[in-house]
Formats: C-alpha cells, sequence, structure tokens
C-alpha cells in the first residue's frame, strides 16, 4: 500500500528552504492579504505534500528524487527557470575559476573593476552566469528566484523527461495532477480540509488541478477560505469586482468623515494617528496617573510625552515634545507601569494594577473588582476605575514648495517659495505647475498635545456613534455580541471590564468602520463578501488592543497588530488610525492567478460531521495548540457574523466555540477520535490522511498515535518541515518552528501484536528506515538534518505499532480516556523513546570509529554528537531533547551554555572551565578531561600543563591514548568552523600536537 513517493522519501531540506522564503515574504505572500488566521502552512508545503502523495515510488529511488524536484521547480534548471534577479559581477567572479575569469573578463587594470570582455555576445554571458549561478548554494541561489508558485511550473523540456519517468502524458500540474487522480482513483483527485481555517490547503489543492472540500467550525474562518478559493482563485475579473467595491466604500466613508470634520484641524492639517491612554488614580497621592510602559512616540525623530503636574486638578499634562535632548528622551523611556505596577511620578510608590481594579480573593477563588460595561458604553463611565485619554494626535501638514520662480494669476513666486495648501489648490493652473514640476506637493509631521479643538472634535465622534449605535449593531455595521468567557477572552472581561465584543474598540474606531461596513454591504453579494473581509483586515489593526510602536525601524512610529502574539492583550496606551491611514487594509490588491474556482466547495461545518468522501484528507488539527483558535475566531466573526447570514444563507453564522476541538484530557481525545474517524469512513481504501502537527515531544507524539490507531489509521512515513521563523516580541519560550506531517493510510491488517516482540520489530525497522535515508541522501547536498533522523524514529516505531490491528497489552479506549499523572509514560510513550535511543546508536558520527564510540558513556556520546550538531547550524532546543532522550539522559543542561529555544548549543572547554570536573558521570569521562586540558592550555598559554593533567589525572591515559587522539582529532574537524569555539581551537591544536608526539 506504501508506494506513493512521500512514504518512501520527501526532500525535506529543500522544501524547508522554500517554505522559510515564503513566510519571509510577509505581506505578499499570496493569502496573507485576505486576512489574519493563525498557522497557516506554506503554499509550497501543501504542494509538495499533495503531489507526494500523488506521484508514485519506483525501484529507483534516486531518479524519483530527481524527477519530483523538477516537478516542483526545485532542481537546477527549475531554479534557472524561476532566476529573476541577475547575479552582480562579483558574485559571479566568485563563482568562477582562475582560468574561467580570464577566459570571460577583462582584469582589472590601475584599480578598474573586473568587466566583461567586449566581443562576448549576451547568450555567452548568459552562461556564464548560469554556470555560477549553479555554483551557489540553494539558500543562496533563493535570493535570485521567484517562489514556485510565481512561475507557471516546470519547463517543456522538464515535462518530456517527467512524463518519461511518470508514464504520463501532462504539460502542466493540473494535466499531471488529473492524471495521475485517474490513475490511482478513477476520477480528479479529491482533496478534503475539516480544520481549513486560513485555507492554505484547500486553496493550493484547487490551484494544481484537485477538487477542493473545505469546512471550518468557525465561519470567519470559512469566509476566509471561501475567499482564498473564490477571489484569489476566481481571476481577473471577480478580483477586479472586489477591489472596484473596496474603493467605492472607501471613498465613501472617507468624503463623509471628511464632511463631517474630524480629522481636520483649523489649519486645514489632517490628522493620521490618534495615541491614547489609560489614566487610573495612584493610591499614593489622589492624582490621575496616566498609564504606559514607555512615553517615548517615535524613536527615530526623538519624539516624547513629558507629565507635568497638574496639582489644582489633580492630574498630568502629557507634554509633547519633538526632538527631544537625550536626558528628556531617557526620561521619558521610563513610564509609569512597570510589569503590571502603577509607578506614581510624585512618590516613586509602586500599587499593583489587580489592587487598582479592586481584585480580591474570596474562598480561595479571585473575584474581579472592575464594573461591567453594558452595551452600550462607548467610553468609560466618570465614576470608573479606568479613564481613557487622548493625549497626542499627529498631523500631516500639505505645502507645495516653488522649484523656479513662476507666475499664476496676478501673483509671481520666487524659487524655494511656499504654498500652503489651501494657497495652492485655488491655483487655477495648480495641475500644469505640477505636471511640469514648476511645483512640487510636500507633507511636513506635527506631533501636537490636542488643544481644545481636538477635544470638541473627540466629543463629536463620541456624539455621531451615539446617534448610530444601536441602528448600526441591528444592520450589522458594528458587533452586538458579548464575549463569551473563556481562557483568552476571559482578559479584555477581568482587566477593562468589557463584556462585548464592541467594547475593544474606541468611538472614533467603530465609527471609520461602521461607515465601511454600511457602504460595503449595499454592493453585490460576491464582491461584498470579499469587501467583507478587508473589514477583517482593518480591525486587526485598529482597535483598542493596537499597542503604539515607537521603534526606530517603524520611523514616525506605528500601532501594532491586535493578534501580534496571539492574544487579546489590552494596552495601557493604544495606537488609532485615521481612515488613511487604513487604505492600504481597505483596498486590496489580490495576486493575479488563474481562475479555477469551479473545483471547490467550502462550508461551515463540525469537523466530526462532515459527509463528504475525499480521496486524501490533510488537516491541521489544533492538537494541544497553545492559541486557543476557537476563542480568538470570534473577534472577527463579532464583525462578519450577521453579513455572513445575508452572504451565505446555506452556512451557520454564529459562534460555535463551545464545540470547538480544544485543549488535552479525555474529552479531548474523545473529540480527535471522532473527527479522524470520520475522516476514516470517507475515504476510499487507497486514500491516504495527511496530519500536520507542531510538536516534538514524545507523550505527544503517544496520544497522537493512539488517537489516529482508533480511528482506523496506520502511520505510514513522517517528515518535519521548518516552517516557521523565530519567535519575536513577547513570545518566548520553546516553541517549535518545524511542523511535522504525519502521513496515514487505512489499518487494514487483522492481525494482534505483543508488546514483548514489538520491540524487535521496532528496532529493525529504524535501522531499516535510517538506512535507506541515508543511501538515497545526497552527499554533497544533504537533504536529511539530525532532527530528521529522529523523526524518523518515531515515524518507524508508529509504522509497527499501528501496523497491528490491536495489542494484547494496550487498551486503546482506556488509555486515551485516562486521566495520567505529570511524567507518566504510558508503555506507546515507552517504544517511542527506545526507538529514538536505537536511532542513536545506530548514527554513529561521521569520522567516528564505531569501535571507539561504543566505549563512551552516554554524556559523551551526546557531548560529541551535540558537537556535530552545532556544525551543521542546528541550535534548535526540540534537537538536543530528542538527542537526549535518544541517549537516555533525563539531565543535560549542565553541558549547554544555552538552551533557549533557537540559541541552544554546548560549553566550549573554556567555558567549561573546571565546573563538575571530577564528578559522577561525564566528570570523570575521558572527553570532560580533554576539554579541561585544553582549557589549561588556554590559560596557561602552556601545552604541556593540558599534557600534564591528562597524564596525572586521566587513570588509563596510556591504554586509551588512540581513542583520546579519536577524540581530539574528531573535536578538532567538527568545532573549527564553528565561530564561538575559536581561542578553544588554538589551545587544541597546541595540546593536540603535544598529546600526538607523547611518548613513555
Amino acid at each position: 500500500m506504501n508506494n506513493s513517493f512521500i512514504e518512501s522519501q520527501f526532500p525535506v531540506s529543500k522544501i524547508s528552504k522554500e517554505s522559510y522564503k515564503e513566510r519571509k515574504a510577509g505581506a505578499s505572500q499570496t493569502l496573507t492579504g485576505l486576512g489574519k488566521w493563525w498557522g497557516r502552512k506554506p503554499l509550497i508545503l501543501v504542494r509538495a505534500t499533495i503531489l507526494g502523495l500523488l506521484m508514485p515510488k519506483s525501484e529507483e529511488p534516486e531518479i524519483d528524487r530527481e524527477i519530483f524536484l523538477k516537478i516542483l521547480t526545485m532542481d537546477d534548471e527549475g531554479l534557472w527557470q524561476r532566476k529573476n534577479k541577475k547575479l552582480k559581477i562579483e558574485e559571479v567572479l566568485d563563482n568562477l575559476t582562475a582560468g574561467e575569469k580570464v577566459k570571460y573578463f577583462d582584469s582589472p587594470e590601475n584599480n578598474v573593476v573586473w568587466d566583461w570582455k567586449n566581443h562576448l555576445r549576451k547568450e555567452e554571458k548568459e552562461e556564464v552566469e548560469k554556470m555560477a549561478f549553479s555554483r551557489l548554494n540553494y539558500d543562496d541561489q533563493l535570493t535570485y528566484c521567484l517562489r514556485p508558485e510565481q512561475v507557471d511550473g516546470p519547463s517543456p523540456e522538464a515535462w518530456k523527461e517527467i512524463n518519461k519517468h511518470l508514464r504520463t502524458n501532462a504539460f502542466s500540474l493540473q494535466e499531471l495532477v488529473e492524471e495521475l487522480g485517474q490513475r490511482e482513483f478513477g476520477n480528479t483527485p479529491r482533496v478534503g480540509d475539516a480544520f481549513a481555517g486560513g485555507g492554505s490547503i484547500p486553496f493550493e489543492a484547487a490551484r494544481i488541478g484537485c477538487e477542493a472540500y473545505a469546512s471550518d467550525l468557525n465561519p470567519a474562518a470559512a469566509l476566509l477560505t471561501w475567499a482564498s478559493l473564490n477571489i484569489i482563485g476566481g481571476g481577473k475579473e471577480i478580483q477586479e469586482k472586489v477591489e472596484k467595491a473596496q474603493e467605492e466604500a472607501f471613498d465613501k466613508a472617507n468624503n463623509q468623515i471628511t464632511e463631517w470634520e474630524i480629522e481636520h484641524n483649523e489649519k486645514g492639517w489632517r490628522a493620521d494617528a490618534y495615541l491614547y491612554c489609560i489614566e487610573a488614580q495612584s493610591p499614593a497621592t489622589g492624582y490621575w496617573v496616566p498609564l504606559a510602559p514607555t512615553w517615548v512616540i517615535s524613536e527615530k525623530y526623538k519624539v516624547c510625552g513629558v507629565l507635568e503636574p497638574d496639582h489644582e486638578n489633580k492630574r498630568y499634562r502629557i507634554k509633547i515634545i519633538t526632538n527631544a535632548d537625550a536626558a528628556t528622551f531617557k526620561k521619558a523611556k521610563e513610564g509609569t507601569v512597570k510589569k503590571g505596577r502603577l509607578i506614581c511620578p510624585e512618590t516613586g510608590s509602586e500599587t499593583p494594577i489587580a489592587t487598582i481594579r479592586g481584585d480580591r480573593k474570596v474562598d480561595g477563588k479571585t473575584e474581579y473588582g472592575l464594573r461591567q460595561w453594558e452595551n452600550d458604553d462607548i467610553v468609560s463611565r466618570p465614576r470608573d476605575t479606568f479613564q481613557e485619554r487622548l493625549y497626542c494626535v499627529r498631523y500631516i501638514e500639505t505645502y507645495y514648495t516653488a522649484k523656479k520662480e513662476f507666475n499664476s494669476g496676478n501673483r509671481s513666486w520666487k524659487k524655494k517659495a511656499q504654498l500652503d495648501k489651501e494657497e495652492a489648490e485655488n491655483l487655477k493652473d495648480l495641475y500644469d505647475l505640477l505636471d511640469s514640476k514648476i511645483l512640487k506637493k510636500e507633507f511636513r509631521r506635527h506631533y501636537v498635545e490636542p488643544d481644545e479643538e481636538d477635544l470638541q472634535r473627540e466629543k463629536k465622534v463620541i456624539e455621531l456613534l451615539r446617534e448610530r449605535l444601536i441602528e448600526w449593531q441591528k444592520a450589522g455595521y458594528i458587533p452586538s455580541k458579548k464575549i463569551e468567557r473563556g481562557y483568552n477572552t476571559e482578559q479584555p472581561i477581568r482587566e477593562r471590564g468589557w463584556t462585548h465584543w464592541h467594547h475593544l474598540f474606541n468611538p472614533r474606531q467603530l465609527l471609520t468602520i461602521g461607515l465601511i461596513m454600511k457602504e460595503i454591504l449595499v454592493q453585490e453579494d460576491e464582491a461584498a463578501a470579499g469587501a467583507l473581509l478587508a473589514v477583517g483586515a482593518t480591525v486587526d489593526r485598529h482597535s483598542r488592543l493596537c499597542g503604539w510602536d515607537p521603534h526606530i525601524s517603524k520611523g514616525p512610529g506605528t500601532t501594532r497588530n491586535v493578534f501580534y502574539n496571539q492574544a487579546l492583550n489590552t494596552q495601557y496606551y493604544f495606537g488609532c488610525r485615521t481612515i488613511e491611514g487604513l487604505r492600504d487594509f481597505l483596498i486590496s490588491d489580490f495576486p493575479k492567478n488563474k481562475s479555477f474556482v469551479e473545483k471547490n466547495s467550502v462550508i461551515t461545518s463540525d469537523a466530526k460531521t462532515v459527509s463528504v468522501t475525499s480521496d486524501f484528507w490533510i488537516t491541521d488539527p489544533p492538537y494541544a495548540d497553545a492559541v486557543n483558535y476557537h476563542e480568538l475566531g470570534d473577534f472577527f466573526l463579532s464583525w462578519y457574523e450577521m453579513p455572513i447570514q445575508k452572504l451565505f444563507p446555506a452556512w451557520y453564522a454564529e459562534s460555535k466555540a463551545a464545540l470547538a476541538v480544544k485543549g488535552n484530557g479525555q474529552s479531548f481525545n474523545q473529540s480527535m477520535v471522532e473527527c479522524y474517524s470520520n475522516f476514516t469512513n470517507h475515504m476510499p481504501d487507497n486514500g491516504a490522511q495527511v496530519v500536520m502537527f507542531t510538536h516534538q515531544d514524545a507523550s505527544v507524539w503517544a496520544d497522537l498515535a493512539l488517537i489516529l490507531w482508533a480511528s482506523g489509521l496506520q502511520v505510514t512515513a513522517a517528515w518535519t518541515i521548518q516552517t516557521e521563523t523565530a519567535a519575536t516580541g513577547i513570545k518566548t519560550g520553546n516553541y517549535v518552528q518545524g511542523t511535522v506531517i504525519m502521513v496515514l493510510r487505512k489499518q487494514t491488517s487483522e492481525e494482534i501484536g505483543f508488546l514483548s516482540d514489538i520491540q524487535a520489530d521496532v528496532e529493525y525497522e529504524v535501522k531499516e528506515q535510517l538506512k535507506f535515508m541515508t543511501e538515497v541522501d545526497d552527499k554533497d547536498d544533504p537533504n536529511f538534518g539530525d532532527a530528521d533522523f529522529q523523526l524518523a524514529a518515531y515515524a518507524a516505531a508508529l509504522r509497527v505499532l499501528t501496523g497491528y490491528k490491536s495489542i494484547e497489552d494496550i487498551n486503546v479506549t482506556y488509555e486515551l480516556s485516562r486521566e495520567r499523572k505529570k511524567g507518566e509514560e504510558n508503555e506507546i510513550q515507552k517504544i517511542i523513546e527506545s526507538a529514538v535511543k536505537v536511532a542513536m546508536d545506530y548514527l554513529v558520527p561521521g569520522n567516528f570509529e564505531e569501535r571507539y564510540w561504543r566505549k563512551l558513556g552516554a554524556e559523551e556520546r551526546f557531548y560529541l554528537k551535540g558537537l556535530e550538531v552545532e556544525e551543521h547550524g542546528e541550535y534548535r532546543s526540540g534537537v538536543y531533547q530528542e538527542m537526549a532522550r535518544g541517549f537516555g539522559l533525563r539531565e543535560y543542561t549542565h553541558i549547554l551554555n544555552s538552551s533557549k529555544a533557537n540559541m541552544t548549543r554546548l560549553k566550549t572547554p573554556i567555558e567549561f572551565k573546571n565546573k563538575e570536573l571530577g564528578s559522577e558521570g561525564f566528570g570523570k569521562s575521558i572527553t570532560r578531561n580533554i576539554l579541561f586540558a585544553i582549557y589549561e592550555t588556554y590559560k596557561t598559554e602552556d601545552p604541556q600543563m593540558g599534557r600534564n593533567w591528562l597524564h596525572n589525572e586521566l587513570p588509563g591515559y596510556w591504554e586509551n591514548r588512540q581513542l583520546i587522539l579519536h577524540i581530539f582529532n574528531y573535536i578538532h574537524l567538527n568545532a573549527t568552523p564553528i565561530e564561538h569555539w575559536q581561542k578553544d581551537i588554538v589551545a587544541l591544536e597546541l595540546l593536540k600536537g603535544f598529546v600526538e608526539n607523547d611518548s613513555i
């Protein structure tokens, strides 16, 4: 049954690099512009997964790999085809031999740079560039290339080779998918995803020619998926129709705001940002203290707020300073709230914010003290604990500069004269003057403390919203739903007393978005649905939860996204954009794709009840995930709910968060079994499933194995792809950066297994898997890293376990239903962990002889293997965790210099010094003594002192001398390329020479 390419091998290294390139594309990713959703998988990973399932493996695995790379345009010719940037001459020269340089270039004379020989034709230069390009490593090549999705697929020449190997007659990905699907299933292959989320799986499936079925419990996710398929995949005509609808809605709302005069001041300047903060009374003084972790507004332009006490009113003025001096700017960085505590500006005393809120413990439970807001509350009431205050407005002044002397009407202006906006726009020939570049339109930014007129405009905004609130809520222009309590949704209720979703937006934000919604919903259905998503993209950047980012890279400063750290964090100070600042989110610029709209179906549905049969189910379930999608998704759904009822009458529109698969434990396990049993029942016997998840803990694997096994599935392969960039912002800890893709088939065996026999089967399967991977791997361009071999051991163990109908000693139902104590291991977990031990025993490091490896202790093996891992550039903590598990180590951090998520590495000899030297285990080992001898050599600058240590303190020095030399040579080979080892290497080389020449 395991007859597909992905079940035998997978180019994980190249797909990881392509995935990373796609992630780094940011807003230019194909689906990102539709709106925020969490955990969208890279389209290249989805494409590779589907094609890997469809492509049969042959008896020639190396050719299989070459053909698969051709299909994905990841081979040499495909990369050249995707190349869209020219190499610099320096880059070409760096990748030519001396003879080739002389042949194609004139050598520099008198400091003149290298240049092409005059007689070379364009075609010859291109061939030389192609030769140099082929010698770059894959990462460097990608910097010059488009993504695979941005080209039409393989070249005609590549298709000839693909067709010959696969016995097909295709000249596009869609034709190939159709042929392979017909061969395997007798129909166009259907791909189903019942946890569709942001829609990347069904979108890419449909784009390459599959029929796509998608569903999601959350209607907001279903809307995103529908848009990916029907707008991005709907072709140019529908994309232009939606863009036009968005533009019309924006223009009408913009005109209304201009007419109301709520974003312009008396000078004609238009605001482009409003900054608000929370105020609370200091228990020490009774003064109302503005709260912010920093009063810096723009680091680049040295703009900040300075607090000045207003003793008469017991509050503070916030004076806005531009080009602040160093002392003022330093003081502004201190802020008035730190680590959840109010810092009194007068006394310096600290008061926990929880105390100010009035939170208290009653019978061991916390009761929160804030007044709960009601539906018609859009600002704080006068007696509320927290008040909201506008403290800075950033205005844009428009003016015109004369680039030369000119006349207009009865007046003349000299060169460099400046005209204000009103004066210039009264010129009858203004546009002629601009076209001829006599006048230039320019802008000047002003940061100001709000004056009385600004505050009056704030009052007007509140009045305008109050007049429309109930009517707009009834019409669905702004939310009216209450916030359902949950782990994340409890936060705004607890910390601000906000009980409804619209409380997360201030009056100016509600008024702006409400105007947009009003104009969108008068559009035709298709255009309105597409335009509606622009509102979702907007509210993520236009809320009371949008903190202000003054970082120097942001220039004048800007608002953060609501979900910059995947939570509903309330802010002490926040930024509010004006409608002009929302233009890029409200008006989409869709990537133009060919239409494939007819090959998809999207519904709102619980995954447990889907009734569509799919040849492949590819899912990314919310497995034991820290992100509560079911709660956070309601932030967007609160805006979409009523429009969805109108635009998609066949869908339900209300939140189904209560039904979501979430958390862990018995109920979660049961929900997962129901979902995956349902998929298995709606899949042909020769169909397959792929489960994508991001956990490397053996207990998680064990639980997932039991869930899938109980769902009638057997694991056939697993691979890990690096899909995530490093964590930023406040998101810290050991966050996994890779996505595991687990391939499964229907469980068809009737055989019953016994734990007493399974261990030997697992050991054999692990060794066979690793043997195949090492044989098929490209030695010059390695595809598999250390993490991939560890993962392969997991997958091999699961293949054995799930290959049985049942195992006599394991009651799957019982294991899934019982609550386990922390740290308790079940039999499945023990088998999985034993598989990693087998792998670590099998994977003797390169350049280390097996006969010597067998003499080392577990901690020595961990250190020396870790050195090879480090030399490969691998610093993910999960790799070291798995390696430690494989060597049977429960504690290993004493060997590490750092255990941070993506900065994990070993201590060097100099960093070790004499720590734990002589203690049991690693402290008494040969390897640890060698490391200390290197340190002694470094410290004394005398290799004889290092050698003396080995002579006098290392028992059995002479008997183990060959092993000692082998370890020296191994460390030298692997550590020399590592930057932070350079001082150690100098000492090592001195000491190694002494030991090599040692004699009795």
